[in-house]
């Protein structure tokens, strides 16, 4: 049997798909481009190229090997950035902490990393002076500082960052090593028990960069991302490598925006001065800017915006479309790296009123390139593509976390049979576009049918009065379960309406046929607030031992 592999010269390079290679083409195209954070800092590509080389090379001078973990608990900075590049490149893993957990939290995570070094903001430094003599692992404290009066603390700093980095080498020379070596690990905002660690090796972060550059870069019209784009994160960058969108970013060389710490304030005076054109957030940081004071002293019209992290209302949408935003739904999840789809709207869709936009804009979309995702019934049998009939969306892609760090059980169960389950119940349509009815866990179960919270929560949405809506299952005798709106009402209004109006208007559409009248069974609870993960999802669990316990 002859061999039909392509024969490979000795002296030939094999490429591995390593993060440094992703830094290759900006700094030829456009070293002089732009990377700003907030109003205090402005530099070029050709000097993050620098100060990645001086972070490596004063990691390094710290002991830091191959294999070692560095952490960073940092605001949305370009710190973090030169973290994304400078630790995976030398072969030690960068985990991201999420400063949103608690201290108890925040210590598990960092001993079950098993973190060497801990780059720690000013701003945190008082959870670390908390824990600090129980943190088994960090051998050295680094400072990250904006400025201000000279701190004062009891955590045994070995320098500050800046001071750090101008001591070490500008220049570096960053070796090949195996593209699967880990690159990554973050703890994702789990229900019950303590976070799980995901990780992600070089080849895999370096895939999912090329996959969504070609997703984001291919549309004809709607939801580009191109080189005179503007980008700034508006999630953070410990959750999921912010979307891995800084990495998309750097590769394609455009100007950068870093805004810090979250203020409605800061966030639109960037937008506006730097003339920021692309970004992604979750819907609450979205109600946030718009019910900012400033929002309209702001020309949005040049924006483009990806929701995700939760479902995006179509009342959000329809208020975004007004402002002249080009926003449209992405999908994925911690273990995902996490994109998978985008709704993106063709010439034909394009040309629809913005109530017809909206629909499409707030599905999960269609998947990117190298994504497989079937929608399955428990037989792990696919159904049909109707738009009607649902299943647990699993997929395969070459960048999905192969398990969870040290948690093989954990691991076994989001890989069964072969593929990884999301957990998330879902539609598709005969083009191709999935839609999110509900989480497995979150859907409610009522007299023999299946009831979407995410629709309800839709449809509650529409009504003028209502600021925020969450909707959970409640125990119910004769029916097993019944839905329970949790309503957070506008401020300041002059006549609230009472639950029977709320009601009313579910039942309008229960008349149309748009969905089951079995929602009738909802029930309506007036709320001052609706509890939210670290990330800025709706916490359904808490809001179940909340309201139900």
């Amino acid at each position: 049997m002859s061999d039909h592999r392509i024969p490979r010269t000795e002296s030939a390079y094999s490429y591995p798909l390593l993060i440094k290679q992703l830094l290759h083409c900006p700094l030829v195209s456009c070293p002089e481009q732009e990377i700003i954070y907030r109003d205090q800092l402005r530099f070029t590509y050709r000097d993050l190229h620098e100060r990645v080389c001086r972070l490596a090379n004063a990691l390094l001078s710290m002991g830091v090997k191959a294999g070692d973990t560095v952490a960073v608990m940092d605001w949305d900075s370009h710190r973090y950035l030169e973290c994304f590049f400078a630790v995976p490149m030398i072969g030690a893993v960068l985990h991201t902490v999420n400063v949103k957990l608690s201290s108890e939290q925040i210590l598990y995570t960092i001993d079950h990393a098993e973190d060497n070094v801990l780059l720690v903001h000013r701003d945190f430094v008082p959870i670390i002076e908390q824990i600090k003599g129980r943190i088994a692992t960090v051998d050295h404290y680094i400072l990250l500082n904006d400025g201000g009066e000279p701190l004062t603390s009891s955590v045994p700093f070995s320098s500050e960052y800046e001071q750090w980095l101008a001591e070490a080498s500008p220049c570096a020379e960053f070796g090949d090593f195996d593209e699967n070596t880990r690159a990554t690990t973050f703890y994702t905002t789990g229900t019950t028990g303590m976070p799980k660690g995901v990780y992600f090796s070089h080849r895999q972060l370096v895939l999912h960069t090329m996959a969504v550059l070609a997703a984001l870069g291919t549309p004809q019209q709607q939801g580009r991302i191109h080189q005179g784009d503007v980008y700034m994160p508006i999630t953070p960058m410990f959750h999921v490598h912010a979307w891995g969108l800084p990495y998309v970013a750097t590769a394609l060389g455009v100007k950068q925006v870093y805004p810090g710490r979250y203020s409605p304030e800061m966030l639109l005076e960037l937008i506006d001065h730097e003339q920021v054109t692309f970004s992604h957030c979750v819907p609450t940081i979205l109600h946030m800017l718009f019910k900012s004071p400033h929002i309209d002293n702001v020309d949005l019209s040049r924006w483009k915006v990806i929701i995700g992290g939760a479902a995006m209302s179509r009342a959000l949408c329809a208020e975004a479309l007004q402002r002249g935003i080009d926003i449209f739904t992405g999908y994925g999840m911690s273990e995902t790296c996490p994109i998978l789809s985008l709704a993106h709207l063709d010439e034909e869709m394009l040309a629809l009123d913005q109530t017809a936009q909206a629909e499409i804009r707030c599905k999960t979309g269609r998947t990117m390139p190298l994504v497989d995702v079937r929608v399955v019934n428990d037989k792990m049998q696919e159904v049909p593509r109707d738009g009607q009939s649902s299943g647990e969306i699993v997929v395969r892609a070459p960048w999905l976390t192969q398990g969870y760090l040290k948690d093989t059980r954990n691991s076994e169960n989001l890989w069964q049979g072969g593929y990884l389950h999301t957990g998330d119940v879902a539609v598709r349509d005969n083009r191709g576009y999935l839609k999110i009815t509900d989480r497995t866990k979150d859907v409610i179960k009522s007299g023999g049918e299946w009831i979407s919270s995410l629709e309800l929560e839709d449809i509650f949405s529409h009504h003028p009065a209502v600021a925020e809506v969450a909707v959970i299952a409640q125990p119910d005798e004769k029916w097993g379960e019944r839905p329970l709106a949790l309503v957070v009402l506008k401020e300041g209004l002059e006549t609230p309406p009472g639950k029977r109006d709320l009601l009313a208007l579910l039942h309008e559409y229960t008349e149309t046929g748009v969905i089951s009248k079995q929602v009738v069974l909802t029930r309506v609870k007036f709320v001052d607030g609706i509890d939210k993960t670290s990330v800025g999802k709706t916490d359904k669990r808490t809001l179940r031992d909340k309201h139900l316990g």
